[in-house]
């Protein structure tokens, strides 16, 4: 996680090197060891330096090439580092010498554009190709590193967060009304937007090129739904999944410095910590610090049991913070100030905590389990596909398996896999109506003004965002690729990405490795449900890494009850002044 910022004037003007010094100042938090600038005619890079891997402490960036052609600045990490170095024959200088962002310029000087089709990792760069004099810019598949961007007919500027854009004259600071609706129906599908008018996103899996004549969007990656893997027995699969998802860990252990995880005591956290703790116990000069959120006065909530089960594990050193003591509006400004937009995540404040007490241990690398569920799948789209396929007695096995591991109505179940489904739809609607619920789906439990919806023209935004998606997933794959390439997956990274810089912390998340999400995603669906168990190939994977009370479990922590306690316990004024005494605020 570092720092990176841009301007290209294509009139040619030459760049204030006052104004990416301006910009590089507001993202300091984002690069504490250090700051580093190019110029030269219509274009200036900066980059804000967090050193991270061994390989970073040697890099200042920006960089330019041999010949001086190319010049580089980045927020990357790149995990194919040894399969590269090989096909570039790179000698000089040694391996552990060369740093991501020289591998970065070497695979453009040997393959141009191209070269994202060689990259593994999370990165966002621009490289300024003096020869052509164009600005190529690139975002890693599922958008983990962030990259916003201004452009109009005089300016392009790009930065890893908004208010560097800001810090520019030229950039206005206008209300973009689409978003506002589109966040208050929870629609995060328009991966491009922000809630500024006239400041986007470059999407994840995306690149960019920047010339005089425009500016050029294209994606360079996307999952293939059609993928199929066909192994010869369950143990097969499972032991590519554990390779993989080994890899997957291992990668992400590159550190220079000590290294954390998050343990709620789930599935994926601990699936992660395990992992990481296996690979690390075979390099005795490095452990792995754990931060678990606890709540002495919200049992319901406390996982304790089976997070002391993975600690009962060594080579773990944990660390406790009891998220029943903290507000849910804690230190609120200052997460507005460094998120720079509205945002979900009602318990970020929850991650707050742990970031903070992991940058209190020196902690500058921070894995986390996030959207394990997604990337592996609960599969129960395969209930739907054995309907249709007409397995009767499998769906019936499924559906009392599944009741009975997971305490859930056989007829709910039933009702939202099958019958539903299978329902025409002018039917749905009349039941809909029937039971009171005309209005669509996005305007249920929603706060926003018919007139303002309206005015925004949301029902035909919704269709058009939503279209392809709005039909029934009649197979568990189709299902599995919709979560995948949900707008939400790149919406949590970039908020998680923003609190976590605020903490000088860079997060890495082994779920979201490319080569496992595909993997996952090629299945057959008997290995993501099977006889009633959820993430069938993660459990079976993760036998003798895992203790066996968590790879078993079948039940999560719903921390909504202590949400709403924090919310009594130490927001009642506030919420109180603002609710009955301002509700005219709300109502607006």
């Amino acid at each position: 996680m570092s720092a990176i910022v841009g301007i290209y004037y294509p009139d040619n003007r030459p760049v204030n090197s006052l104004h990416l010094d301006h910009m590089l100042k507001s993202l300091a938090h984002r690069g504490p060891d250090g700051a580093g600038a190019w110029q030269e005619g219509p274009m200036g890079l900066g980059h804000g330096r967090l050193w991270t891997t061994p390989e970073s402490v040697h890099e200042k960036l920006p960089l330019a090439n041999k010949t001086g052609d190319f010049i580089l600045t980045a927020d990357a990490r790149i995990d194919n580092r040894n399969e590269l170095i090989a096909t570039l024959e790179i000698t000089d200088p040694p391996s552990n010498e060369i740093t991501d962002g020289e591998l970065i310029l070497r695979a453009y000087e040997q393959w141009g554009e191209h070269c994202l089709e060689k990259l593994l990792g999370d990165f966002a760069f621009a490289l300024w190709d003096r020869r052509r004099q164009v600005l190529f810019c690139a975002r890693d598949p599922f958008g983990v590193k962030p990259f916003y961007y201004y452009h109009s007919d005089r300016i392009f500027a790009f930065a890893s967060e908004i208010k560097a854009l800001l810090c520019l004259p030229e950039v206005p600071r206008r209300l973009n009304e689409v978003r506002v609706a589109d966040y208050l129906v929870s629609i995060l599908e328009d991966k491009i937007i922000t809630f500024y008018r006239e400041i986007f996103r470059l999407p994840p899996g995306h690149c960019m090129t920047v010339d005089r004549e425009k500016v050029s969007i294209h994606s360079y990656w996307s999952l293939d739904p059609t993928h199929d893997i066909r192994y010869g027995s369950n143990e097969e699969y499972a032991e590519a999944f554990h390779d993989l998802f080994r890899e997957a860990v291992r990668c992400r252990l590159r550190s220079a410095f000590p290294i954390g995880s998050t343990l709620s005591g789930g599935l994926d956290s601990s699936s992660v910590v395990c992992m990481a703790r296996k690979i690390l116990a075979q390099d005795h000069s490095r452990g792995l610090q754990t931060f678990s959120a606890i709540f002495d006065t919200v049992p319901q909530c406390d996982e304790r049991p089976f997070i002391n089960a993975v600690l009962a594990q060594d080579g773990l050193k944990p660390h406790y913070i009891p998220a029943d003591r903290l507000s849910p509006l804690t230190d609120l400004e200052r997460m507005f100030w460094h998120e720079d937009e509205a945002f979900y995540t009602p318990n970020l404040f929850i991650h707050w905590g742990l970031y903070k007490a992991a940058h209190q241990q020196n902690v500058r690398v921070f894995l986390d389990g996030l959207d394990g569920d997604t990337t592996v799948s609960h599969g129960l789209s395969l209930l739907t596909e054995l309907f249709r396929a007409g397995k009767w007695y499998s769906l019936i096995m499924e559906i009392k398996d599944l009741s009975r591991y997971f305490n859930r109505s056989p007829w709910r179940l039933f009702r939202m896999y099958v019958l539903r489904p299978f329902t025409p739809k002018p039917i749905r609607q009349v039941w809909r109506v029937l039971r009171g619920r005309a209005r669509p789906d996005w305007m249920v439990g929603t706060v926003i003004n018919p007139y303002f919806a309206s005015r925004i023209g949301l029902t035909e935004r919704y269709q058009t965002l939503l279209k392809g998606h709005l039909d029934v997933a009649y197979s568990s794959r189709e299902n599995h690729w919709r979560r995948l390439t949900a707008g939400l997956i790149p919406f949590a990274l970039e908020v998680a990405d923003k609190a976590a810089a605020a903490f000088s912390l860079e997060p890495r998340y082994p779920f979201f490795d490319r080569r496992l999400v595909e993997f996952c995603l090629a299945l057959p669906p008997e290995q993501k449900l099977y006889r009633g168990w959820t993430r069938i190939i993660l459990r079976r994977a993760m036998a003798d890494v895992l203790p066996v009370e968590v790879q078993w479990r079948r039940d999560k922590s719903n921390l909504a009850p202590n949400f709403t306690q924090g919310l009594l316990a130490f927001e009642r004024e506030r919420l109180e002044e603002v609710i009955l005494n301002n509700s005219n605020r709300v109502e607006e």
